[in-house]
């Protein structure tokens, strides 16, 4: 497979996991930033090698050889955004863009040692699952902070948005994997939430608690 192609199936399958019905050309068009009739014709030769299923008004679908494909995608991808921040110190939003480069690298071996160096992590730096090499994931039980009552304590398992600006401005509020949240209360007006983290305590926007992932203790 081509990059073109790999990152296609990677895509597809991210929004499948928000989805239970096939995915439209013009929301594959909206992630790509590209024309839906250049997704159709990349979904048609995804569908010519047996990787995709597409009907027209009825959306695209991984086939099972296709979803195994992206499934191996991802799992290089988080594995190698594991190894940047473990082991060269990257911080949690530098490592996306170089990990997008080094997904496409096309050797199991490599990433089974690379797996095994690591000791075999089950989630990346911003708490996603990592498929395991037979495609297999292990999903974490999670709920957004916002939709966390008033007087419980969670702790924080991973984001909903990984972008830079995020992640920059959860270090800035010292908010990180592991951190244990009580929540103090929830604003009416704008559905703000009042957070205690150790001994110090915050109120962040509903955007913020929107895209935070937390489990009850």
């Amino acid at each position: 497979m081509t990059h073109s192609e790999e990152n296609y199936l990677k895509i597809i399958y991210h929004l499948s996991q928000q989805s239970n019905k096939g995915i439209s050309t013009n929301a594959i068009a909206g992630v790509m930033e590209s024309k839906p009739s250049s997704v159709t014709d990349m979904v048609q030769k995804l569908a010519d090698k047996g990787l995709a299923d597409y009907k027209k008004y009825q959306g695209v679908s991984l086939t099972p050889e296709g979803m195994h494909a992206a499934l191996m995608i991802v799992r290089k991808h988080r594995l190698w955004e594991v190894f940047l921040v473990d082991t060269l110190g990257f911080s949690w939003d530098e490592v996306h863009d170089v990990a997008e480069q080094l997904e496409h690298i096309k050797s199991d071996k490599l990433m089974d040692k690379l797996d095994d160096f690591l000791g075999f992590p089950t989630e990346d730096p911003h708490g996603d699952p990592i498929p395991d090499r037979h495609g297999k994931v292990t999903e974490i039980d999670k709920k957004l902070l916002s939709e966390i009552p008033a007087g419980k304590q969670v702790i924080c398992v991973g984001v909903k948005d990984s972008s830079p600006p995020f992640l920059q401005y959860l270090d800035k509020q010292q908010i990180s994997l592991g951190s244990v949240i009580e929540i103090l209360g929830k604003e009416d007006f704008d559905l703000s939430v009042n957070i205690r983290i150790k001994d110090k305590t915050l109120t962040v926007s509903n955007k913020i608690a929107a895209n935070l992932f937390v489990k009850q203790l």
